[in-house]
């Protein structure tokens, strides 16, 4: 049996998506997104999710042997991240820089967050940090600007209907390249 051979069960199968939650500070608004951004994804019949908090990454809670593992084992990602002067969190750089092949020939997505750029700037960089490591970066983001003041104090977004929306869209684009890597890997492993 040719197991690098794809079927149409597996093209079907739901993707395995690590959701990666990229700040550590104390005090953060990262899990209320994170929230946010599960329930949207529990709702997509074509993912299931993985919430991999940098927090619980950084040594020596969590060496690199027990992460690797979970990114190898995902199909697609969604990057959350912050931006802190400008660009990204140390803690997701250090998580993105620890890892080569569990990221190649997979998509990233991401939803960013922050003040008036609502993080924009720092799925910038993060671009062109997943581009060197041969990885594809969906086009469409979700960002809220001015977060704080879009969600309630239970954590629920108080004007949903946009954001639901570039959440779907992207999501949608996060499973059509997810799946054509995935049999693309499966048909020939990705720098074989």
């Amino acid at each position: 049996m040719d197991l690098t051979s794809n079927t149409p069960a597996q093209s079907a199968a739901p993707l395995k998506v690590a959701v990666i939650l990229g700040s550590n500070r104390e005090g953060r608004f990262g899990p209320v997104v994170a929230d946010w951004f599960l329930g949207r994804a529990a709702e997509h019949p074509d993912i299931e999710t993985e919430l991999i908090d940098v927090a619980e990454t950084e040594p020596p809670a969590a060496p690199a042997t027990r992460i690797s593992p979970r990114l190898a084992g995902a199909d697609a990602f969604v990057v959350l991240t912050p931006e802190y002067n400008h660009s990204y969190p140390a803690p997701l750089k250090n998580l993105i820089d620890r890892h080569f092949s569990e990221w190649q020939a997979k998509p990233v997505a991401f939803v960013s967050y922050g003040g008036i750029s609502g993080g924009l700037r720092a799925v910038e960089h993060l671009r062109q940090v997943f581009a060197e490591l041969h990885a594809v970066s969906v086009r469409d983001t979700v960002s809220f600007h001015n977060a704080g003041a879009l969600f309630d104090d239970r954590g629920r977004h108080r004007d949903p209907a946009q954001a639901d929306g570039a959440a779907k869209r992207m999501l949608d684009q996060l499973v059509w390249w997810g799946r054509a890597l995935r049999d693309a890997r499966n048909r020939h492993p990705y720098g074989a």
